[in-house]
C-alpha cells in the first residue's frame, strides 16, 4: 500500500511540476509581449529575473502586480486570439470592380452630348477617308475610267484600287 501512496504522490508532484512550469512559461511570454511602458511597479527586465529565479511565486506575483493594466489592443495591431489584422483592414478594389473608377471611366468617354468619343472620332476618320478618295479620283481622272471598288479591294495588277503615275515617288494608297 506504501508503494501505491509513493505513485500517486510522485504523479501529483510531476503534475504541479509541470503546472508550475507552464504558469513561468506564460507569465514570461505575457511579459516580454507587453510594451516597456505597461508593466507596472518594476522594468521588465526585474520582471524577467523575478519569474525565472522564482518560477511559481514569480509569476504568481507578476500576474497580481506587473502585468498591464489595460489588456486592450491598439489600432492597427495584432491582438493574439482575435484573429488576423487582414480581416480588419480596407481592402483595396481592383479597378474594374470599384464602382467609381468605372463611373468616372464612363464620364470621361461621354460628352455633354452623350456620344461617346470613339463614335465621334471613327465618323471623323471614315469622312476623312472619303473626302481623300474623291480627291485621289478627281486628281487622278479615274472617276470615269475605272469602276469604284470597295476598300481592300484589289485590282488585276495587285493595287488596293489606286493608280500609281509615273512622276510620283511614292503610290497613292488610301
Amino acid at each position: 500500500m506504501a508503494a501505491v501512496h509513493d505513485a500517486s504522490m510522485a504523479r501529483l508532484y510531476v503534475l504541479l511540476f509541470g503546472l508550475e512550469i507552464l504558469l513561468a512559461v506564460l507569465a514570461l511570454i505575457s511579459c516580454l509581449s507587453a510594451e516597456e511602458g505597461e508593466l507596472r511597479a518594476l522594468p521588465r527586465i526585474v520582471w524577467v529575473i523575478i519569474i525565472l529565479l522564482f518560477p511559481l511565486l514569480g509569476a504568481i506575483v507578476y500576474f497580481a502586480a506587473g502585468r498591464p493594466v489595460n489588456a486592450t489592443a491598439k489600432p492597427g495591431v495584432w491582438k493574439s486570439g482575435g484573429g488576423f489584422p487582414e480581416a480588419t483592414r480596407p481592402r483595396q478594389v481592383a479597378p474594374d470592380d470599384d464602382p467609381d473608377f468605372l463611373r468616372q471611366i464612363d464620364h470621361r468617354n461621354v460628352d455633354r452630348q452623350g456620344h461617346r468619343e470613339d463614335e465621334d472620332l471613327l465618323k471623323r476618320w471614315e469622312a476623312d477617308l472619303r473626302r481623300r478618295e474623291d480627291e485621289l479620283r478627281q486628281r487622278d481622272g479615274s472617276d470615269h475610267d475605272t469602276p469604284q471598288r470597295e476598300s481592300g479591294q484589289r485590282d488585276l495588277n495587285g493595287r488596293n484600287g489606286t493608280t500609281h503615275r509615273p512622276d510620283d515617288a511614292t503610290p497613292h494608297d488610301t
